[in-house]
């Protein structure tokens, strides 16, 4: 799959989001990722169903919207209508797989994408047998809830796991890492099979947006052709 790079606008100055879209795109973005923090599935608080729409306007990129709620089946709807292209909510949210095989179908309900997510404590036998109910399974490779993150290296053979399979379940599913990614370790996801990779510092933080989006997507592909 071609590599895709999502800048997570939790690192963006949120005073000119509108404008941080507009130049995320232009640097040659391909998803804009948008973490949803509620104070209680994580210890941070962030966007809004509201954000959402009113970002929606500035860019035709491709929201990726990250549900790190409790209870996310009560804000599917509300960030459907906002505009959102891909809906992931975490495994650890649901109360058991048929609750959580529910959420994918309500979202697709919606006419959009959907995707599950799981943290690096959770195992890859958690969404066996689920992967075909979703079209993205994103893996944090940092603890949710803040920026600016080390990645964990130990999620590295998860990644791979979940690639193998993936290409069991569902060869078109795909495999995105969130956390502490930048031009030094993007290689080691991409690599283990990770077709989309979210930078939040590593692309908001850099003074040359286009150049830093460029030089990430430039090491992945490279890690790729070397497997």
């Amino acid at each position: 799959m071609k590599i895709k790079i999502a800048p997570s606008i939790l690192a963006a100055d949120t005073a000119r989001l509108g404008e941080a879209v507009c130049v995320a795109q232009q640097a040659g973005a391909d998803w804009l990722h948008i973490d949803i923090m509620d104070g209680h599935f994580v210890p941070n608080f962030s966007f809004s169903p509201q954000t959402v729409k009113q970002l929606r306007p500035w860019s035709k990129l491709y929201f990726d919207v990250h549900l790190m709620l409790d209870q996310p089946e009560k804000y599917i709807d509300a960030f459907a209508n906002a505009g959102a292209d891909l809906i992931t909510v975490h495994a650890e949210a649901a109360k058991d797989r048929e609750a959580l095989r529910g959420l994918a179908a309500q979202i697709h309900a919606r006419g959009i994408h959907a995707g599950v997510s799981i943290k690096p404590a959770t195992k890859v036998e958690t969404v066996k047998g689920l992967l075909a109910d979703f079209e993205v399974v994103l893996v944090m490779s940092v603890e949710p809830g803040f920026g600016g993150q080390k990645y964990i290296d130990a999620v590295t053979d998860k990644i791979a796991a979940l690639r193998q399979l993936a290409d069991k379940e569902n060869p078109v599913l795909h495999i995105e890492v969130d956390g502490g990614i930048c031009d030094e370790n993007i290689n080691a996801p991409a690599a283990a099979g990770a077709d989309v990779l979210v930078a939040g510092s590593a692309v908001f933080g850099a003074e040359d947006l286009g150049e830093a989006i460029t030089r990430l997507r430039d090491n992945a592909e490279k890690a790729v052709r070397k497997v």
